[in-house]
């Protein structure tokens, strides 16, 4: 492994297997051509139309879509997708994060239709005499998702209706028990985005990382179940173990090598310095990804 397989790894997304989907005229994702039968199941609600799918026009509100679309992917729940991975959780739909939501929708459902999917990363850390720690959780064995791997020290999806703040402070608490007054210290220092496909879904997705310094005295414990342990590591320990291995969740690796980066432990003349940096943040997917034509 090498950081730039981690980066290949979270940028494996071939969009030649897709085609776009329209709320309106906005672009709001992507649709994978296995899925597609899917929609084209519920012609009152999405038409294709110029190598393109298009949801219903008649509904010009954000509401009016929510209530459908809600309605649609409970229909397709009963039909056994999403796999018990249903969260009861709304995502905004929406391309740029600082635009209006073209509507909500469970965030089960967000990468079969290639919707970009936000979140707070933050990487808790601890200044020693002997350098650099970064407190390191361990995901429960009975998380559905990715299970016993590795991840950033706090991190969670971004439910409709909250800042990327109020929501690293509300995670902070629930996976962490780290109070608000000490997580609000944390500090937004940049974000990673990458383009992942995993069968029939895509995640277009961008995180916004964060730094959060903590006391010595400190030790963030697990409080909701959704982390089995913390542990200190050395920060040289973190950086061998996300070149050498696959023990952290992929997409966390980004946020990591974004923190060695930020903290000088990768090189300037490293031969690999600039694919790095830049590979940390791609808002498109490669040219030889793209469809033709």
């Amino acid at each position: 492994m090498s950081f730039l397989d981690h980066i290949a790894r979270c940028n494996n997304a071939d969009l030649r297997q897709f085609e776009p989907w329209f709320i309106g005229t906005e672009r709001a994702g992507f649709i994978h051509r296995d899925f597609a039968p899917v929609l084209a199941a519920k012609p009152e609600l999405f038409t294709h139309r110029r190598q393109g799918w298009y949801f219903a026009g008649a509904l010009d509100a954000p509401t009016k879509r929510t209530a459908a679309m809600r309605s649609f992917l409970l229909e397709l729940r009963a039909q056994g997708h999403f796999k018990g991975l249903w969260r009861e959780e709304a995502y905004s739909v929406t391309w740029e994060f600082s635009r209006p939501a073209l509507m909500e929708m469970e965030r089960a459902a967000v990468p079969w239709f290639g919707v970009r999917a936000y979140g707070p990363h933050m990487t808790g850390y601890v200044r020693k005499k002997d350098g650099l720690h970064v407190w390191v959780p361990r995901r429960s064995r009975d998380k559905p998702t990715f299970p016993g791997e590795l991840d950033n020290t706090v991190a969670g999806g971004q439910p409709a209706g909250i800042g990327l703040l109020d929501n690293l402070v509300k995670e902070c608490g629930e996976e962490a028990a780290i109070p608000p007054e000490l997580a609000r210290q944390a500090k937004a220092v940049g974000y990673v985005s990458y383009w992942n496909q995993s069968g029939a879904q895509l995640k277009p997705d961008i995180m916004t990382c964060f730094d959060l310094e903590l006391p010595e005295d400190f030790t963030p414990t697990a409080h909701d179940g959704e982390v089995e342990s913390f542990e200190l590591w050395p920060v040289r320990q973190v950086f061998e173990t996300v070149r050498d291995t696959k023990h952290f969740k992929y997409n966390c690796n980004l946020v990591l090598i974004d923190f060695f980066v930020r903290h000088g432990l990768l090189a300037a003349d490293d031969p690999d310095f600039f694919a790095i940096v830049g590979g940390l943040r791609q808002m498109q997917p490669s040219l030889s990804q793209l469809p033709s034509g």
